[in-house]
């Protein structure tokens, strides 16, 4: 079941607020990782490198949680519950050059290495609470 991210809480994730991504190991035991979120439509957005081990879960398993705070207002922020409806590595260096000019006010990554490379993450919402 699709859920829709609510206008009152959109600017939360536009901004430069980091985003908690839980995935699930193969254990079923969580792991999170602060990431820098972005937003298409309702569909949530994330770049990592391949091979990492949220990477690595999520190609396990597609069930992702995820919670961003307002930097402004802690007490304000978005968690969602969701599933990897796609992942590409066209386009994920540009996105994360992209995302370096939100949360960093770069125009390119500064911590691309040579050997890795990107990929962006679709995450499709299923449950949204919105809080503050």
């Amino acid at each position: 079941m699709e859920a829709r991210i609510p206008e009152s809480h959109r600017d939360i994730i536009l901004g430069k607020n980091f985003a908690h991504v839980a995935t699930l190991m193969p254990d079923g035991s969580p792991q999170v990782t602060p990431v820098w979120i972005d937003l298409d439509g309702d569909t949530l957005l994330f770049n990592t490198a391949v091979g990492r081990q949220k990477d690595r879960n999520l190609k396990r398993n597609g069930k992702v949680a995820l919670s961003v705070q307002d930097q402004a207002n802690p007490y304000r922020y978005i968690q969602i519950r969701g599933k990897v409806t796609g992942f590409t590595t066209d386009g994920a260096d540009a996105h994360i050059d992209k995302m370096a000019k939100k949360y960093l006010r770069l125009d390119i990554y500064p911590n691309r290495t040579p050997t890795e490379q990107r990929i962006i993450y679709r995450i499709q919402p299923e449950h949204v609470q919105a809080m503050g």
